[in-house]
């Protein structure tokens, strides 16, 4: 660290001691305790600073004699180097605690003779200050001492303004636990005080920050009690506010100690675009005597420029002896007597990069006032004063940072407050952003300009917001003005480059002051308003400052905030004109599907026929070949039957209109899925439940009206084609739903139908109910999906199996409910031979047409099922479909329902008969696959024989 005074060397040469008895008996005294003999105090000294100045090494044999005259020095040093903690530790205690008596008992301050180097002057004295017995004796060199000195200095600017000077990035420069500097160590063990901890005056103060010891730094005069150090280390954050104030404290206690007539500090900036200038920081001033020919130092500030701009650019220090014989400096004749040396050095930070730059000018040779040479050592003083302030310029980086970076993240929170609230119009809502963003950046005009859509080159409108303060708020109003009444030049350049323009470094002060910004589509890349901030007010006064680097991103930050606000308010008019469109769409449907008034009114005058007469309570009921009018008469005979109409209070009329919306809600150019196939799966469901008193016992009143409804509508509005075509295909139904696509459709047409007028068949049900009635619908459509089904069959055969059902359960009821969904659904597979067949004709049909659609769509080849060149082996793949999901299931439920056995015993009947069509295929055909597959089917035959 700079100001370390290696002090060991005033006690040792002091003629007020005995230099020479004090080393032997120190040396005596360390002999006799490396070799086990008595122990003896080992010499006091007056500080320990010289144990950490780089003037003292522990190998280095100039300096050998002066620490240990008469001792054997091998000893001694290989026992230090060994124990360096200890020694550290030990010197730091016994300098604490004989410091303090050295003080009283010393008259006078030892004196040094004089050095053999060239700046002794200043390193081991100050001229113009003497230190006295006491650290705090004399006069010390303050900032505050030497107002008088000062001739320019600029105007003390915030860390926020100077932050860009120097700063390369605000964020991800450093993290905050990271050590500030490669050339400084910080000890975790030991605190260091910045004052001589046996000060009496300071004994009882609080502790003060630590400070890093410079391990390859040169004392600058003061030893430890270097004031300028000092004040950096008592200021802590206080020096935060002004980056000037740091800057000019530090040259001039750096130019006191070099007695440069002359000085000045620079810092880099980097604008936008990566390039790096310098800005001046504390303007040439003049330091030292105040003859009439020193005022002529700051007329050379071009040559200064050049100097500082040549340092940078390389890094490295520059040391002139003489400006006039460096050829690559021009100086005129009259002026090259005025500077004549000049110690350039780049200030650096952590990461080795230059922040900037400190000029000194016209070293002073003693009392003659004579201009002389800068020396070797007068730059590595400079240098490491400088180090110290790179260092705390990149905390004051640091610190600005994260009190920008606070500033804005609170911005962006209350702008995303903005964007998530409702707002009526998008002008609105930016209003409201751009509102949210100027108290932060202090500016007092904010215009949003809207391009026109009909002239790329121009505006349409203009959304203009004022602030005005009111003591310490602010309050901000939306102003109508014309689009012409606004400059609209800057703008309308922003718009052609799509670029933010800043405009703080032009030359007129009057549009300084100002920054745009372009606000993009992010989908069409798109300019569809740019921001623009004027006037940005300085926190104590009411004068005009630039917008800095903050300020810009803020309102790139805005900028992305209107175009997100932009795309929810087109977002939000898209949804409200599809709903708007869905409802008519929905009233269109609602018409068309719809009974006509003359149906109702006919089912409802109309005499239902008998269950008995309609043979609905027959598992081999057959609906082909019944007029409509007959089915619709059986479906409202189901639920007269169950005494769903007399429990649920539901009128008749409603009834009726729904049985006849249902049955127009299927349609009639598919072969298989149509309402004569919801028809006999919902009188499959009703004949189970009609034949098995156990599962009207099972099952609720809720329970038995919610599958009536599910069977009737599970395949409504059916399309002739899978869910796997509907995915392939990329159909609206399978963007809407992603899985069991069909199934979902068919629930919300139920569920649509329900909530239309005339067919609220449940309304007369409680709140609860309802809610209870839909969601066991929508369970049991569900579940007539085939990929479901496999999925929880194994389940429901287990419970059978095992004989571990416990209907009580919702659970258990639920799946119970799914796999009577299933068995209805498949029923066709149970009914009579002849009915069987006419259904397995119109089920290939059906398959076949979405194979084809296959292969001319896709061009693959379908699934066997679904491949008409397939058509001949249609018995085996019955066969194949009965054993692999049929039979099993019908099997399961007749062994728990008794009554169910039927369903069984049919689906049987028709494997018998498929296989018996397989066998005289294979007697026709000599296609050995067909052979291997009738092995196969009655392989299959014997193993269900066997079991049962």
């Amino acid at each position: 660290m700079p100001c370390l005074q290696s002090e060991v060397f005033e006690s040792m040469e002091s003629s007020s001691t005995t230099p020479a008895k004090a080393s032997t008996d120190a040396a005596t005294g360390m002999e006799e305790s490396f070799n086990g003999g008595k122990e003896t105090k080992p010499p006091t000294m007056k500080s320990t600073g010289w144990f950490f100045s780089p003037l003292w090494s522990p190998r280095s044999k100039t300096h050998r004699k002066r620490f240990e005259v008469g001792v054997k020095s091998n000893q001694v040093e290989a026992w230090l180097d060994d124990h360096s903690d200890f020694t550290r530790a030990y010197f730091l205690r016994r300098g604490s605690a004989v410091g303090g008596a050295q003080t009283e008992t010393s008259p006078l301050p030892p004196r040094l003779h004089k050095s053999t180097s060239d700046h002794s002057g200043v390193l081991m004295k100050t001229p113009h200050h003497r230190r006295g017995s006491s650290p705090f004796s004399g006069s010390l060199l303050t900032i505050s001492s030497t107002p008088d000195r000062l001739k320019p200095l600029t105007p003390n600017r915030g860390a926020s303004e100077w932050i860009d000077c120097f700063s390369p990035d605000i964020m991800g420069c450093h993290s905050p636990l990271s050590p500030r500097s490669s050339r400084f160590s910080f000890s975790p063990g030991i605190p260091l005080s910045p004052v001589c901890p046996s000060s009496p005056e300071l004994s009882h103060s609080p502790p003060q920050p630590q400070r890093p010891t410079a391990t390859s730094t040169v004392a600058c005069g003061n030893g430890e009690w270097c004031p300028w150090m000092m004040e950096l280390l008592r200021g802590g954050l206080s020096w935060m506010g002004s980056v000037a104030e740091l800057c000019h404290g530090a040259v001039l206690h750096a130019g006191e100690l070099l007695e440069a007539e002359g000085c000045c500090v620079s810092l880099v900036r980097k604008d936008c675009g990566g390039r790096s200038t310098l800005e001046e920081a504390v303007a040439l001033m003049e330091l030292g005597c105040s003859s009439e020919g020193n005022h002529s130092i700051c007329a050379h500030m071009e040559l200064v420029k050049g100097i500082m701009g040549c340092v940078m650019s390389t890094g490295s220090p520059m040391n002139l002896r003489d400006v006039s014989e460096d050829p690559r400096f021009e100086t005129v004749d009259n002026q090259s007597s005025k500077v004549r040396t000049i110690l350039s050095i780049p200030i650096k930070n952590h990461r080795g990069e230059v922040v900037g730059v400190v000029v000194m000018i016209n070293k002073r040779n003693g009392s003659d006032g004579s201009v002389s040479v800068f020396t070797n050592m007068d730059e590595k003083v400079l240098s490491n004063h400088m180090d110290v302030l790179g260092m705390f310029l990149d905390n004051v980086q640091l610190y600005e940072s994260s009190r920008q970076e606070a500033k804005r993240s609170q911005a962006l929170i209350e702008m995303a407050e903005v964007l998530s609230k409702e707002h009526h119009s998008f002008e609105v809502m930016i209003s409201k952003m751009a509102a949210t963003i100027m108290p932060f950046s202090r500016a007092q005009y904010c215009t949003i300009f809207i391009p026109s859509k009909k002239h790329k080159d121009s505006f349409s409108r203009v959304i203009h917001l004022e602030c005005e303060e009111l003591g310490s708020t602010c309050q901000i109003y939306r102003r109508e003005r014309d689009i012409s009444d606004i400059d609209q030049s800057y703008a309308l350049r922003t718009l052609s480059a799509m670029e933010t323009i800043n405009l703080s470094d032009s030359s007129d002060e009057s549009v300084k002051s100002l920054i745009c910004c372009p606000v993009r589509n992010e989908r069409s890349e798109d300019v569809i308003a740019v921001c623009q901030l004027m006037c940005k007010r300085c926190r104590d006064s009411d004068e005009l400052e630039a917008f800095n680097r903050y300020d810009q991103r803020l309102l790139e930050d805005l900028a992305v905030y209107c175009g997100l606000a932009l795309q929810y308010a087109q977002a939000v008019q898209i949804t409200e004109e599809r709903r708007a469109s869905i409802e008519v769409t929905q009233e269109v449907l609602a018409y068309h599907i719809t009974a006509a008034e003359q149906e109702v009114q006919a089912l409802q005058d109309a005499t239902i026929p008998s269950s008995e007469s309609l043979r609905i309570l027959d598992f081999g009921f057959s609906g082909f070949g019944l007029p409509e009018d007959t089915t619709s008469q059986a479906t409202v005979r189901m639920f007269l039957d169950l005494n769903l109409v007399q429990d649920f209070n539901i009128d008749y009329k409603s009834l009726c209109q729904w049985v006849l919306t249902v049955r127009r809600g299927y349609r009639n150019n598919v072969p298989y899925h149509n309402w004569s196939h919801a028809l006999s799966t919902a009188q499959s469901m009703f004949a189970i439940l009609m034949a098995t008193d156990q599962l009207q016992t099972i099952f609720s009143r809720l329970e038995i009206l919610a599958l009536m409804i599910s069977t009737l509508c599970h395949d409504i509005d059916h399309r002739g084609v899978s869910n796997s075509y509907i995915e392939k295909s990329q159909q609206p139904l399978a963007q809407l739903y992603g899985h069991s696509s069909l199934e979902n459709h068919h629930y919300n047409l139920c569920r649509f139908i329900l909530n239309n007028a005339g067919c609220q068949i449940l309304n007369s049900l409680s709140p609860e109910d309802q809610k209870s009635v839909l969601q066991m619908i929508k369970r049991a459509i569900l579940a007539t999906d085939l990929t479901v089904f496999m999925e929880r069959r194994k389940e429901f055969f287990s419970l059978i199996k095992k004989n571990k059902a416990n209907w009580k359960s919702e659970k258990q009821r639920d799946l119970l409910r799914s796999m009577l969904m299933t068995a209805s659904d498949l029923s066709a597979i149970t009914k009579p031979w002849q009915e069987q067949q006419r259904i397995a004709n119109l089920v290939a049909m059906e398959f076949f047409a979405q194979g084809d659609r296959e292969k001319e769509e896709f061009k693959i080849n379908p699934v066997g099922i679904m491949n008409r060149e397939n058509s001949a082996r249609l018995p085996y793949l019955q066969v194949e479909y009965i054993d692999g999901v049929c039979y099993p299931l019908y099997k399961a439920v007749s062994a728990q329902f008794e009554a169910c056995s039927p369903l069984m015993i049919g689906c049987k009947k028709n494997r018998e008969n498929w296989l018996q069509l397989a066998r005289e295929a294979e007697e026709d055909s000599e296609n050995s696959f067909c052979s291997i597959s009738l092995e196969t089917c009655e392989g299959d035959e014997r193993k269900s024989q066997t079991e049962e």
